[in-house]
């Protein structure tokens, strides 16, 4: 349990410091026989910042009731 405190911990403060990312994807927009013609298109997977600080607060929880026992 400890260990899985933190983790949470350290999670929370990577979500804090990296609010999101973003990749690039290739699709195809035309097949048509030999032709193909394909697009890049960039997507974004974004979090809001108060995740990484309910994640904290877990870790924390978590921690805390791991020493108890």
């Amino acid at each position: 349990m400890k260990t899985l405190g933190i983790v949470l911990v350290l999670v929370g403060i990577v979500m804090f410091i990296i609010t999101g990312f973003s990749f690039t994807t290739e699709e195809t927009v035309i097949d048509a026989g030999p032709l193909q013609v394909s697009a890049e298109k960039e997507k974004s997977v974004n979090w809001p910042p108060y995740a990484g600080g309910i994640s904290i607060v877990a870790g924390i929880i978590v921690f805390a009731i791991s020493r108890k026992k």
